[in-house]
């Protein structure tokens, strides 16, 4: 799966793939997996994507602030930045980017995340 991804973000990134033909091939299933629990051995690479099915949670570990660190739960994340609510199940890009210095931690949506140093791997989410 980890290989379609890639192969799908590439074309994505280029421009080379509609957000209609995107969007058919998530619905159908054919191209996202269900959201693990962190981002263990898929942030290597900086400018990396990856869609998964997440399910909004209030708990769990999370780190930083619309830049989460690589062991930040997914679902929590995603009520975090608002794209879910809890509960809620939705396609989500995982974006792996460069890390910042430090995380900072806030309050949003029901879900606390906390302060963290320097840590080298992060990413972000988006909506489709």
């Amino acid at each position: 799966m980890k290989v379609v991804q890639e192969l799908v973000a590439y074309f994505d990134r280029r421009g080379l793939l509609s957000r209609r033909e995107l969007r058919k091939m998530l619905d159908d299933n054919k191209l996202a997996a269900d959201a693990p629990s962190g981002m263990h051995g898929l942030c290597d690479v900086v400018g990396a994507s990856y869609y998964f099915r997440v399910t909004g949670v209030t708990e769990g570990n999370l780190w930083g602030t619309d830049i989460y660190t690589r062991d930040s739960a997914l679902g929590a994340a995603a009520v975090h930045a608002g794209l879910l609510k809890p509960g809620q199940t939705k396609v989500l890009r995982v974006t792996v980017v460069a890390a910042p210095a430090s995380y900072a931690g806030t309050t949003r949506n029901g879900v606390t995340s906390s302060d963290y140093g320097t840590f080298a791997h992060a990413w972000t989410l988006s909506a489709l």
